[in-house]
């Protein structure tokens, strides 16, 4: 069997925050051997549990602007008084080895990184099934104080309407059903024609008898 090469893609999930798009990258990162997932960087406080360097790298302000001016991010952004940053580096890296790389980013991120990515950027928007739901995820989660939960809900509205600026959509009513359909799209964009750099030299094997 013959492997036809392709291009690796840049798979984007945003959504409010709470809808799922962290638990879906993660689970996509571990569900392909394939996918290697982007940690970005933040100036925000690690939160209860969290570990530097896995669901983020945590820095302070002066050495995020460093990394700034260094073009050391695809992109950035402010989300809530604190900086994200995705790193080049690594990306440009799990890319050139033919690994797909997935995001877990805002829609501010999707945009910016989209004026980079061009033709291998995918984009899937993540929908609560409910703003009742929405809000009773982010009172579970326990991570944020009760001023912080309701300017996350004020904000989740605008964030929502971005939801035509992606490729696909995914109503979050079950992360088991969300893995699967996720999986179900990053399948299919492997398989897009334009994406398979081989298919031409493999085509053309076959047309020759080989």
């Amino acid at each position: 069997m013959v492997d036809i090469r392709r291009r690796s893609l840049m798979l984007v999930l945003s959504s409010p925050s709470g809808a799922g798009k962290t638990t879906l990258t993660r689970r996509l990162s571990q569900a392909d051997a394939k996918v290697a997932l982007s940690v970005s960087y933040t100036t925000r406080p690690k939160r209860p549990g969290e570990l530097a360097g896995d669901a983020y790298h945590f820095v302070d302000l002066t050495e995020f602007n460093l990394m700034v001016n260094r073009g050391q991010f695809l992109e950035h952004a402010k989300v809530f008084d604190h900086y994200y940053g995705t790193p080049r580096e690594p990306v440009e890296a799990g890319l050139a080895a033919g690994v797909d790389v997935v995001f877990d980013m805002d829609w501010q991120g999707a945009q910016r990184l989209r004026e980079v990515a061009r033709d291998d950027l995918v984009s899937i928007f993540i929908l609560p099934p409910s703003t009742t739901e929405l809000e009773r995820r982010l009172l579970r989660r326990a991570q944020d104080s009760p001023e912080v939960v309701a300017r996350r809900m004020a904000r989740a509205v605008d964030e929502m309407s971005h939801w035509q600026e992606y490729d696909y959509v995914i109503v979050n009513r079950d992360i088991d059903e969300s893995v699967a359909a996720a999986l179900s799209i990053l399948a299919a964009e492997r398989l897009r024609r334009a994406r398979q750099s081989g298919l031409g030299d493999f085509v053309k094997a076959l047309s020759q008898g080989l």
